[in-house]
């Protein structure tokens, strides 16, 4: 029984991982992060990509384990979100490709710190929502536990399992965030332009296929009643 639960466990979060990290994408969000973050320190870069990570974390299992009940007590469908939550995607996106080429400062010895209340507002909107976790990721997640067994145990496992792989996925996102700007160093200034870019069209082009799945499925909807 050990073994089996143990097997169980090990496949749900494997699953979980393998669904929810491509979509979030932490390495394609490290451009679109520094080029949102470029007025703070670096003690202040540490602080907003832990918040980032924790705030990922939180909204992921949320969705996980409530998602589909919150959803359902405001008669909302998974259709809808994914709509709403594409049509702000594509909204970010797009600023970002329409904002002047102006060289990112890796250093802002003159930048005043933010107060603590604006890092919290900044880590959730937009680098939290719809950034790193965005429609995409909470349907899945939503998907995820809507698929959970009937049986108690197994509902034990699973839940368990799942959160561990959320957590994999948010201890991801902070590592890449904290050394965003190590990483793009490494690109130098064209390479990160050209990154932040193609990443802004690959979030435009994410947004809009979101918008069309959820619009396709309530299309289909309608055609059948």
């Amino acid at each position: 029984m050990i073994a089996e639960d143990l097997r169980q466990f090990l496949e749900s979060t494997l699953l979980a991982i393998a669904a929810l990290l491509p979509i979030v994408n932490p390495l394609g969000a490290a451009p679109v992060y520094l080029a949102k973050t470029v007025d703070l320190t670096p003690a202040e870069h540490a602080d907003l990509s832990r918040r980032v990570a924790i705030n990922c974390f939180m909204l992921l299992l949320a969705s996980l384990l409530v998602g589909a009940y919150v959803l359902d007590f405001f008669d909302l469908s998974v259709p809808i979100v994914q709509v709403a939550g594409g049509l702000v995607v594509c909204s970010l996106a797009w600023s970002l490709l329409n904002q002047p080429d102006e060289p990112i400062e890796w250093v802002h010895e003159a930048a005043k710190p933010l107060s603590r209340p604006d890092l919290r507002t900044r880590a959730f909107y937009p680098l939290t929502m719809p950034l790193t976790v965005g429609p995409g990721s909470i349907s899945v997640a939503l998907t995820i536990g809507a698929n959970q067994s009937q049986s108690v145990r197994s509902l034990i496992v699973n839940s368990a399992a799942h959160a561990t792989g959320i957590f994999v996925v948010a201890l991801s996102v902070f590592v890449v965030l904290r050394y965003a700007d190590t990483i793009m160093r490494k690109l130098g200034p064209t390479g990160t332009a050209v990154l932040l870019r193609l990443s802004a069209f690959i979030l435009l082009c994410i947004g809009v296929q979101i918008t069309w799945n959820g619009a396709s499925t309530l299309f289909r909807t309608l055609a059948f009643q």
